[in-house]
């Protein structure tokens, strides 16, 4: 946007990610905000994501530079490219995702004018391809029924004072005062650390204008994968630091832990009663929403086959999320107790 502007580091911690790499570059590229470098932090990617991002480094120069990140963790790559970036503001970005042209310009602009220290914007959820399987799963993981109803998810009409963003464009001076990320956080390291910075007072804004759009997981097997693992570290990190998640956090655990004490308490009734109806109750309710939501992405779509696969990725989703929160947390107090 201008020239003159202070100097904005895009730090993007990647790992295996050549199908989507290219296009958060190109998009970052495209922005309206000329003052900016871009960081490319490799945890070790053992398909051709290097040789990707290299392609951009030998047609823009010191425009874009890529470091190795041993540790491969996301954490830790972060911290690597906090540390060789020179902006005065840094922008913690994902290589599966791609960003509008006034992304930087917009949240540059929300912090210079002294609105917040650290501003981020809306992020849609795109499918990787254009199958029904990837469609189905891209609206899940955008629907408030499948992933609650954060702000940076769903949107706001106007800019928001909120607890996180998805890609923030943080104030330098945040990380000399509050410290880096927690690497011994393997994920969910950001809900810790926005917790932190704002406990030392600072302000998150989320900025409507800005999109960032997400590039979706397109099978149920990374989709159960990414979220257990995103549910065992929401859990886990309490052996770490003190209360890094809150309640709604806690929401598909709550609900595995339902659904096999009822599973347990069905088993010892051999006809069907007023107690086994009531246990039953809250599980109807719950497909009755499923059929719902999935019914309406598939006529959002135009296209009955979307229903099926949306129905396996609300499923896949609150399960894998809650089976891992449930054995993070018994993971925690077996080491506590040990």
């Amino acid at each position: 946007m201008e020239t003159r502007s202070k100097k904005v580091s895009v730090v993007i911690p990647v790992r295996n990610e050549e199908h989507t790499i290219g296009k958060c570059i190109e998009s970052l590229l495209s922005n309206t905000y000329e003052n900016f470098e871009i960081v490319i932090v490799d945890g070790m990617s053992v398909d051709k994501t290097v040789d990707v991002v290299q392609g951009y480094v030998g047609k823009y120069g010191d425009k874009i530079r890529i470091v190795e990140n041993p540790r491969m963790h996301t954490p830790s790559g972060l911290n690597i490219g906090i540390q060789k970036s020179t902006g005065d503001y840094v922008m913690i970005a994902s290589g599966h995702a791609r960003y509008s042209e006034n992304y930087i310009s917009e949240c540059v602009d929300a912090i210079q004018k002294g609105e917040c220290d650290v501003a981020g914007g809306v992020m849609e959820v795109t499918p990787r391809y254009n199958s029904p399987k990837a469609v189905a799963i891209s609206e899940v993981l955008k629907n408030p029924f499948g992933i609650g109803g954060a702000k940076y998810r769903i949107g706001a009409p106007t800019k928001i004072y909120v607890d996180t963003v998805a890609y923030g464009i943080y104030k330098r001076e945040i990380f000399e005062n509050v410290g880096l990320f927690n690497e011994k956080l393997i994920r969910n390291q950001d809900i810790e650390f926005n917790l932190r910075l704002k406990r030392a007072g600072y302000k998150i804004m989320l900025i409507p204008q800005a999109r960032s759009y997400y590039f979706a997981r397109d099978t149920y097997g990374k989709l159960w994968k990414n979220n257990f693992s995103n549910g065992f570290w929401v859990t886990y990190s309490s052996r770490f630091v003190k209360k890094a998640y809150k309640i709604r956090h806690l929401i598909p655990l709550f609900f595995v832990i339902y659904l096999f004490l009822s599973m347990m308490s069905l088993s010892f009734i051999s006809l069907p009663s007023v107690f086994s109806i009531l246990i039953l109750v809250p599980l109807v309710l719950y497909f009755a929403l499923i059929i719902y939501s999935s019914f309406k992405i598939s006529l959002k779509h135009h296209n009955l086959l979307v229903f099926t696969y949306a129905v396996l990725a609300f499923l896949t989703l609150h399960i894998s999320y809650g089976t891992g929160s449930f054995l993070g947390f018994l993971r925690s107090v077996v080491i506590k107790s040990s």
